[in-house]
């Protein structure tokens, strides 16, 4: 693709980075016969060849105005066409180049307050519980369209007190820290019978507010954890493991985001290097079930596009003895995204139908994921508990300690 980049813009560091993206996109249409949004409305600037496009001219022009900003808002950020394209264009670096100065577009009242409450309680763990005390409280008073969004009691799962030779951290996010902590608990409880101490290490890994357009928050996160957690690593930490998939790709990306910043950029680097998805450390090990529901596992995002590990997942569960149901159009998104579901409720809800209809073709009796956005997601739209999948094998797995997993409904 041709571009005439501002000089201006052209000598910074994201500039020569768009620049390289945006000249390695042929405009094919490739990547519109997987995006979401584009099969919903078949609109050109709904897929990913049509919002490239608008970046190019955004950044030609040198400003971005509210129809940009709400096309490119509209993104799912889900990378489908990523795996799509047959030229690698990095979409979703390009996305991220744009969205700070999209966010210079004033916004109505309503999206401000909205994503400055989000940025002000999601990424903390100990202020969003107290948000989600208070929603469990209240369910039953609450407006059916919220309530069903107040996420389960959950069962509590005990972590393992036994030492081992080899260690791990284990990064227990924000949501899922204050939503699923058992299931960062099943984990260390299964990497236990491997002979792998787990230790927590506590903090969001920064994705909402890097897609929300906030790129001092997000980089500010990462330099936070990764003072946080070296220590950790200086003893010894083989690894640092996250069950959320959505943020894996994210600490992945720590040693770029932080590329310029020298007294950050090489414990960024070794950092990203050392994360793992919990099927690259469970995959080792010969479970075996001692029961076998009928599960449908629902593929986010994150793991089919980002890491690239869905059929490593399923491989694993299946050696194990679950029966897996059948499911179809397994790469698609399900409308959760972090926080679009919020921001963009009319499409995310599109996507959920769709997407429970293709997990449910064959009745399962469970559905397991491997990200807590999608998790809650997911239950909110299926009206009963969906579980991380490494939940589910700690819950049915031979050696590994007997703790309930609840399977309790809402009530409407």
């Amino acid at each position: 693709m041709q571009t005439r980049l501002p000089k201006s813009f052209l000598s910074t560091q994201a500039g020569a980075k768009a620049e390289s993206i945006l000249r390695s996109c042929v405009h094919c249409g490739f990547c519109n016969a997987t995006c979401p949004t584009y099969q919903l409305t078949f609109d050109e600037l709904e897929g990913p060849r049509g919002r490239i496009y608008l970046i190019k001219t955004m950044f030609e022009q040198g400003t971005a105005d509210k129809y940009i900003q709400q096309h490119l808002d509209n993104c799912l950020t889900c990378k489908a066409c990523e795996t799509t394209c047959p030229s690698n264009v990095d979409y979703h670096s390009l996305l991220d180049i744009a969205r700070p100065e999209i966010e210079k577009i004033k916004r109505p009242l309503a999206q401000r307050w909205l994503r400055k409450a989000l940025l002000t309680f999601v990424p903390y763990p100990d202020r969003f519980k107290w948000l989600l005390k208070l929603g469990q409280l209240f369910r039953p008073i609450l407006p059916r369209s919220i309530a069903v969004r107040v996420p389960f009691l959950r069962a509590k799962r005990s972590w393992p007190k036994q030492d081992h030779p080899r260690r791990v951290l284990i990064a227990t996010g924000c949501v899922q820290a204050a939503c699923v902590p058992s299931t960062d608990a099943a984990l260390a409880q299964l990497l236990d019978v491997m002979g792998i101490a787990a230790t927590q290490a506590k903090g969001c890994c920064g994705a909402m507010a890097q897609h929300l357009g906030d790129m001092d928050h997000a980089l500010a996160t990462a330099r936070s954890n990764i003072d946080r957690w070296w220590p950790e690593v200086e003893k010894g930490a083989e690894a640092i493991v996250i069950s959320a998939s959505g943020c894996a790709p994210q600490l992945k990306e720590y040693g770029q985001l932080l590329e310029q910043d020298e007294h950050y950029k090489d414990r960024a680097r070794k950092l990203s290097a050392m994360v793992r998805d919990p099927v690259e450390m469970l995959e080792n090990h010969d479970w075996k079930v001692k029961n076998s529901p009928h599960v449908a596992f629902h593929s986010p995002c994150s793991l089919v596009h980002g890491t690239r590990l869905d059929q490593s997942v399923r491989e694993l569960l299946e050696r194990a003895g679950f029966k897996l149901a059948a499911t179809v159009n397994d790469g698609s998104c399900c409308g959760s995204a972090g926080a679009y579901s919020l921001i963009n409720p009319v499409t995310s809800q599109q996507l959920l139908k769709a997407k429970l209809a293709d997990l449910c073709i064959d009745e399962p009796e469970v559905v397991a994921t491997a990200n807590i956005g999608c998790q809650l997601h997911l239950e909110a739209g299926r009206g009963e508990q969906v579980l991380h999948w490494v939940e589910l094998l700690a819950a049915n797995a031979e050696g590994v300690v007997s703790e309930g997993v609840s399977d309790a409904k809402r009530s409407e």
